[in-house]
């Protein structure tokens, strides 16, 4: 008997378990009596052995019966206890889990890879675990280990396939099926897909990339949430490949090690490795999966800068294709226009990686920007905070190639023996070497290097542009063996920590505030937008709270698909987006958790602009920031993003997991943006209660769609919750 067979008939079989023991029982007791007379008897008949052999023979047999009957019956008891919720059959391997109301939330099919006549028997001693968990193996293939978690307000099922033979795949497939609820998580797919439900794409590597070449896009989490209220998170170290097949409606986990994403294999064989946990609902279950206390170790400076990203905007130094679009002179007049406008606050100016002559070169050009201290000096008397972007990648061209090759820095050629540099191309930079951070000399060389930059220039932080996991080397290799090429990012990121780091580029765990995570650059275009915002709402659902989306208007601006990646591209800043296209841009970011700019609203000469962008600034101070400061501790502590879809307000709404156009600020302001092009009117949602209209300040009873909602150029939707109390 299995003992993770449960079926309907698991009642009664226990009861015929103990009626068969007690049968046995007493059938030994009425043999065990009567011994003592045969033996008394086969003394007088010395010469007959048979009943005494027969006696001796059905002895062992019951005894062992009795033992078998005992074991059998408390492994199934033991394991019934712990596995009430769960349906497994080892025949076709379908497996099931119920919530508390033993209503189903999940089903699949596990070992996918495994031939649908195989049968597994339970693991040989030396492969079991004590630790209540139930071991089954399939001969020469793969073996399953299945435990329990009971965690009080949420039970959580732990799977670990480990592969038997080479050539073998743990692959676990669940349904997705509407009736089962939809998923969310994992990251930003390439067709850039509001639910994970809705994508559609074979067996690919998780990780980072770039989401117009790629799968996945610039920020990954392994962690899948469904509105069923159940999540997946799966092991660090699984070498997990992903799929979602809408054909078949099935939404794929696999362990494939490969020639680059995981090429180093962390095990001899491939192992799958998850656990899926469910609760009573979505938004529970995604409190107690992101839960994580950001605030540890966090200084007062952390909380000032902090603050800061979120209260004043981010004013990126307009730039062409090549260096030399920026100088000091183009900084200090940029800052001018800043000022000019006189009704936004100044706050962060950003300079991307052309303050160097060499990406790498970590020293200012001396050509181009001749006084920038004196500069800097300037900009800090005015209210400004400098920020200058770092980035791992070293010129073949820059001083600092040569010391790094002679040092032994960088990342060097698969099976080289550390001789060769491992190159790569990267934006500007087509030949760049890049630094290994696992080299524990490498750590002190480049701090150095920046502390240096803010000791002498007062630059008051730094932007790490890393790129994607895709941006390494294809045949890298570090001094200690990466997980995989996301680890790298991570590594990066955390070590620079105590020298100011005010944003990333990419991640796939989440950055130690006041980081924070940039969105992928999005084209101009109107697409683009609809993009920004479908990256924003999913950074969140993955347990990214502090998110910096591009410059307003767009990152860059191209007219042809790519099918290289972008970041393989010097591109500029785009020209002066459409003016309707500036606007609504505008007006969605108003109501993120930062805003950036590069071209100004000025740049326009129209006072419809000027006004537009007063009357934005003018909600953004009074209204979004003090409810993005409030919601502050709640995301530091909790994992609640900042920016929420609108099933986090109430996951039991049907309506609310499918509205993938209008969010919320915490949990009591709804942002309906238009993202459409000459539309001045949209459908809108709003979830239970009673919100007072931002546009005509009008009462709006929630739990229903607005249809035909007129929305003029000018104006954004959004609508304030008021107290539950509050009556028509």
């Amino acid at each position: 008997m299995l003992a993770s067979d449960f079926d309907t008939h698991s009642v009664a079989s226990n009861q015929a378990s103990i009626t068969s023991i007690n049968s046995l029982a007493s059938l030994l007791r009425d043999k065990m009596q009567a011994f003592p007379h045969i033996i008394r008897k086969k003394k007088r008949e010395t010469k007959d052995y048979k009943i005494k052999i027969f006696v001796i023979v059905m002895f062992c047999i019951i005894v062992s019966l009795i033992g078998y009957a005992y074991v059998g019956y408390h492994e199934h008891i033991l394991t019934k206890s712990h596995f009430d919720k769960i349906k497994f059959s080892s025949k076709d391997r379908s497996f099931h889990i119920m919530n508390y109301d033993y209503k189903v939330v999940i089903s699949g099919k596990l070992g996918t890879t495994l031939g649908s006549e195989t049968r597994p028997y339970s693991c040989l001693e030396d492969h079991r675990k004590y630790d209540g968990s139930v071991c089954l193996e399939w001969s020469g293939h793969s073996r399953l280990y299945m435990s329990f978690q009971d965690k009080g307000v949420f039970r959580c099922y732990n799977l670990r396939w480990q592969a038997l033979a080479s050539g073998v795949f743990p692959t676990d497939c669940y349904e997705l099926n509407r009736d089962n609820g939809l998923w969310f998580g994992g990251g930003i797919t390439k067709g850039m897909d509001w639910s994970l439900s809705n994508a559609n794409f074979k067996f690919s590597p998780f990780t980072t990339g770039d989401a117009k070449v790629h799968q996945f896009g610039n920020a990954i989490k392994r962690y899948f949430i469904n509105s069923a209220g159940v999540a997946i998170q799966v092991n660090e170290k699984t070498p997990l490949y992903i799929s979602v097949n809408q054909t078949e409606n099935k939404f794929c986990l696999r362990a494939m090690n490969d020639n680059f994403t995981f090429i180093n294999h962390l095990t001899e064989l491939p192992e799958l490795e998850y656990k899926i946990c469910t609760t009573e609902d979505m938004r529970s279950l995604h409190m107690l999966m992101t839960q994580q206390s950001l605030w540890d170790g966090l200084k007062e400076d952390d909380i000032k800068a902090l603050h800061s990203l979120i209260e004043e905007p981010i004013w990126k130094i307009p730039y062409q294709s090549g260096m030399d679009s920026i100088n000091e002179t183009s900084i200090y007049n940029y800052s001018e226009q800043v000022i000019d406008m006189g009704f936004m606050r100044l706050g962060h100016i950003l300079v991307n990686e052309f303050w160097q002559n060499n990406i790498g070169d970590l020293t200012v050009d001396s050509t181009r920007f001749p006084t920038l201290k004196n500069t800097i000096d300037v900009l800090h008397r005015r209210g400004f905070k400098v920020v200058f972007t770092v980035q791992p990648f070293i010129s073949t061209d820059s001083e600092n190639f040569k010391e790094a090759v002679k040092n032994k820095l960088l990342i060097y050629e698969r099976h080289s023996e550390r001789s060769i540099p491992a190159l790569t191309r990267y934006k500007s930079t087509t030949s760049a070497g890049v630094l290994d951070i696992t080299n524990n000399a490498s750590i002190p060389w480049l701090k150095n290097k920046l502390q240096h930059m803010k000791e002498v220039y007062k630059v008051d932080s730094f932007y790490l542009d890393l790129g994607t996991g895709y941006n390494l080397p294809h045949y890298y290799q570090c001094r200690k063996t990466l997980d995989n090429p996301d680890v790298y990012a991570k590594l990066f990121t955390n070590s620079l920590e105590g020298i100011g780091v005010m944003g990333v580029s990419t991640a796939s765990v989440v950055p130690k505030p006041p980081t924070f995570l940039s969105t992928t650059p999005v084209n101009s275009s109107w697409s683009g937008l609809r993009e920004l915002l479908t990256m924003v709402l999913n950074y969140g659902v993955n347990g990214y709270p502090f998110i910096l989306p591009g410059v307003i208007g767009g990152d860059y601006e191209l007219t042809h698909t790519v099918t290289k990646m972008i970041s393989f591209y010097s591109l500029g800043q785009p020209n002066v987006p459409e003016q309707e296209l500036f606007i609504r841009w505008f007006q969605l970011m108003t109501f993120l958790p930062s805003m950036q700019f590069s071209h100004l609203p000025s740049e326009y000469k129209s006072d419809y602009i000027i006004d537009i962008a007063k009357e934005l600034t003018s909600i953004r101070q009074k209204i979004v920031i003090p409810l993005l400061k409030k919601y502050l501790s709640e995301s530091m502590n909790e994992g609640l993003p900042l920016v929420r879809p609108l099933w986090m307000l109430d996951p039991h709404d049907p309506a609310c997991l499918m509205v993938n156009d209008e969010f919320s600020v915490g949990d009591e302001l709804i942002v309906a943006p238009i993202l459409e092009k000459a539309a001045e009117e949209r459908e809108v949602y709003l979830p239970q209660g009673v919100w007072k209209d931002g546009i005509d300040g009008s009462l709006r009873k929630g739990s229903r769609w607005m249809h035909d909602y007129k929305v003029p150029k000018e104006k954004i939707a959004y609508f304030i919750k008021l107290p539950d109390n509050t009556r028509f």
